[in-house]
């Protein structure tokens, strides 16, 4: 297959990381577009442009930009649908489920990753090229999709650090915990989160939980508190029969 030539409009780490990978991968890079840069002809003499501004912009960039019928616009929301990239009749979404820190660490991530996708064929084709790993994800998911990478990567980032400052707090050294917290993470893989869920509150263990709530300070309370209460649902979930049919 002859190679794809691209356009990155965005010069952040999302727009470095692609425009690095992508080129390593053997397509063929024919510019970047900064803030600021005329957008008109972005789209001509090239297969695909890529915005990688975030999602506030994204329509505002694909309206600035002159449709051409032969070139795939792609954006790299997870959030966002592919209504964003109108008036363009080739449009395409392609969302790295990884965290891209700059464009050097970025472009080392993306071979391999997995990814979520959407609409035109050139997005499946992109991910090929990276030799990544794609799913389909429909515009009407695309919410419920997105707060699942955001739990699994900020939301997990918060809670370890409330680990890390009880650990301190103990007089703990906080690597005691990575161990632990790697084997949670194998156990899910492995089992499910019901199946690896362990602790007082899958035992129905009352007084230890409130043995901890006395002992934490009062502004780690309430992130202890709400996540004990879901690990009783989770607990619970697991062992109520489902009815027939």
């Amino acid at each position: 297959m002859t190679p794809r030539s691209f356009r990155v409009v965005g010069l952040g780490r999302a727009g470095g990381s692609f425009a690095e990978a992508l080129r390593d991968a053997g397509w063929q890079l024919d510019g970047v577009f900064g803030r600021g840069m005329a957008l008109d002809d972005a789209a001509v003499d090239v297969d695909v442009v890529v915005i990688a501004t975030p999602d506030r912009a994204i329509a505002d960039v694909a309206r600035a930009i002159q449709p051409v019928a032969e070139t795939a616009i792609v954006h790299l929301s997870g959030a966002c649908g592919l209504d964003v990239l109108a008036p363009h009749t080739r449009r395409a979404s392609v969302h790295a489920l990884m965290t891209l820190p700059d464009a050097q660490t970025g472009a080392a991530r993306l071979p391999g990753g997995w990814f979520a996708i959407a609409g035109d064929a050139i997005a499946a084709e992109l991910v090929s090229a990276l030799d990544g790993r794609s799913f389909v994800v429909a515009d009407e998911q695309r919410a419920r999709y997105h707060a699942a990478a955001s739990v699994a990567s900020n939301h997990l980032v918060v809670l370890l650090g409330q680990v890390e400052r009880l650990a301190a707090r103990s007089g703990v050294p906080i690597a005691a915990f990575f161990p632990l917290i790697r084997a949670s993470v194998d156990g899910v893989e492995a089992v499910g989160a019901q199946r690896a869920l362990t602790g007082p509150a899958s035992r129905g263990d009352d007084e230890t939980i409130e043995a901890h709530l006395l002992a934490l300070d009062e502004t780690e309370r309430p992130l202890y508190r709400v996540l004990s209460n879901a690990a009783r649902t989770l607990a619970s979930s697991a062992t109520t029969p489902k009815e027939d049919g």
